[in-house]
């Protein structure tokens, strides 16, 4: 079974596409992640309260135990404090950890190393727990994290996570290392894909945006692999793991505090970077689909392009409309809400953004009213070539250059457009030429016929033509007449018709002028008036007597410049000088 080339717009979509989906698997398990380091210590533990406003956490080395409540004239943070801080003491100290849980003032109290640690309160607790049911929670929970603080404090431990961080280190290299090469490999194939499919202008920015995709991603996904992996290690430690605790509190506070309310319902970062990740791989996707339909559909049902592209305009178009409410409802996002949204989109349209909205508007008409195509042959002004693409806000012109020009749509709509191939590409070439005069028309005629056979660019039918225009200034003025169905070769098609014309009309000895004019010089009489005719007189008469023996002459200057000069005429023709001192 054969399959036709994909283009390089496919294989950009799917990359992306991708891309999108694991960077949204990246980012949602990342927050996932860090809840869990959060929300749970390292050790199995029972659950435990989630933290409120009206609670603090008992941390030890960076894990929370638990959560306590104010009690008397201590705050939550208050009280959390000090017991931290005593448990921080008791660690420091080499004395084994002893754990008990004594009833004082009829209130179960927990003691550390028979000192008094805190006394657990009806707010302390968690669901539906008595204080004496969560003080026997808190107290083997409590006893098995100290003694495991005391472990990772001792000299073979730390020899021990010591040669693990260095390994992990190692790993991480390593894996760096291997997904530089597969991202290299991986764009080298998919860059030879794209050169085989395509050789015009575009590929090279094809090109570009596959190298651009495959850098960011893999940019972002090392930096990922080491914050992972530096998180890791310094949770290895004791020592480090209270920083890699505050690190991790600061960035979840981050992603999940509100930064964007709409109606009754706040949205954090990981919320707004969960709907972005969803809604750019659903436009990705829609591309995709319409791509896949226009390659694996529309191209064997025997439509033309035009219509295959108007087909998968409004097919993309309509999946991201409606992929985008779907998403919208799914990420919990009441539509009504979006009223205040639609209105300030409306004054932004309004005041900045009224030339996409009447771009974009055109690209509807254009789509709709189908004045020109994908595949047509078109002039816009200075602008000829043949239409490529169609999209929302501009169309790509490629012109006999191979050059791509992105002409807005709004263009199209404003001012005089010809379509070569608007329902009929059938369309008329005019070919001028002049001949000699004294030419017989007739041969003429049979000429320019005979010039115009053996093209296949040429139609017989209707056949071609000759039309005796006029007579014209320095020639007679015929045209020829031929009809194509391949509007963008007229260029080409013209230069072989006048090669073609020009070795007819030599073999058959027919004169193809050039333009001349002529210029009549007429002689007359030359009269002077009374003064002049005296300077000229008193000149003369001066120039006789310096003039050398043996030059004088016989005839007056009077005489010389009033003589009478036969009319003469002088042709004068293009490439051609006159010589003024010998007219004759």
């Amino acid at each position: 079974m054969r399959f036709q080339p994909i283009s390089s717009k496919t294989i950009i979509s799917k990359v992306a596409l991708t891309v999108a989906v694991g960077l949204l698997s990246l980012v949602c398990s990342l927050g996932w992640g860090f809840n869990s380091a959060i929300a749970q210590p390292a050790t199995t533990q029972p659950a435990t309260a989630q933290p409120t406003a009206s609670q603090a956490p008992v941390v030890i080395d960076g894990q929370p135990i638990f959560q306590v409540s104010a009690f008397g004239q201590f705050s939550a943070q208050e009280r959390a404090d000090l017991i931290n801080l005593q448990i921080k003491e008791a660690i420091q100290a080499s004395e084994p950890m002893q754990v008990k849980l004594e009833e004082r003032n009829g209130a179960p109290t927990i003691l550390l190393n028979n000192r008094y640690l805190l006394t657990v309160t009806k707010p302390d607790t968690v669901s539906s727990n008595s204080p004496a049911d969560q003080a026997a929670l808190w107290v083997p929970q409590l006893q098995s994290t100290l003694q495991q603080a005391q472990t990772e404090r001792s000299t073979s431990y730390l020899r021990q996570t010591a040669v693990i961080a260095v390994g992990l280190v190692i790993v991480a290299f390593g894996v760096q290392w291997l997904l530089r090469w597969l991202e290299q490999r991986s764009c080298q194939r998919l860059l030879q894909r794209v050169s085989s499919t395509e050789v015009d202008a575009s590929s090279a920015d094809n090109t570009k945006l596959l190298k651009l995709i495959f850098k960011l991603s893999g940019t972002i996904v090392r930096i990922g692999l080491w914050v992972a992996t530096v998180l890791y290690i310094t949770n290895l430690f004791p020592f480090t793991r209270q920083g890699s605790y505050q690190i991790t509190r600061i960035l979840l506070s981050s992603f999940t505090s509100s930064i964007l309310t709409l109606g009754n319902k706040s949205y954090t970062v990981i919320d707004v970077l969960i709907l972005v990740g969803l809604l750019i791989g659903w436009f990705i996707l829609a591309g995709t689909l319409s791509n896949l339909l226009r390659s694996r559909v529309l191209s064997f049902a025997g439509i033309n392009r035009g219509v295959q592209e108007a087909i998968v305009i409004l097919t993309r178009y309509s999946l991201i409309a409606i992929g985008t409410l779907v998403v919208l409802q799914v990420w919990g996002l009441d539509i009504s809400s979006l009223a205040i949204l639609a209105s300030a989109l409306g004054l932004g349209i309004g005041l900045g953004l009224q030339n996409i909205a009447k771009n974009f508007s055109s690209g509807l008409v254009l789509v709709f009213e189908r004045p020109i195509q994908v595949g047509d042959f078109i002039e816009v002004g200075d602008l000829k070539g043949t239409v490529e693409r169609i999209g929302g806000r501009s169309t790509e012109i490629r012109t006999l250059d191979h050059v791509s020009i992105i002409v807005p749509n709004s263009r199209f709509l404003e001012m005089e457009v010809i379509n070569w191939s608007h329902s009929n590409p059938i369309s008329r070439l005019h070919i001028p030429v002049g001949v000699a005069y004294g030419s017989d028309p007739k041969v003429v005629r049979l000429a320019l016929l005979e010039a115009a056979q053996g093209y296949p660019e040429i139609l017989k039918t209707p056949s071609p033509n000759v039309l005796f225009t006029g007579f014209g200034d320095s020639a007679l003025n015929f045209e020829l007449l031929v009809w194509t169905r391949e509007p963008s070769r007229q260029f080409v098609l013209k230069s072989e018709l006048f090669f073609r014309i020009y070795e007819v009309l030599s073999a058959k000895h027919i004169e193809i002028p050039f333009p001349q004019q002529d210029l009549h010089l007429r002689s007359g009489t030359l009269s002077f008036s009374p003064p002049v005719e005296s300077a000229l007189i008193q000149l003369s008469s001066q120039l006789a007597h310096q003039a050398p023996a043996g030059l004088e002459t016989s005839e007056s200057p009077i005489e010389a410049v009033k003589g009478k000069q036969n009319q003469e005429d002088v042709q004068i023709s293009n490439g051609s000088k006159p010589d003024c001192n010998n007219p004759s």
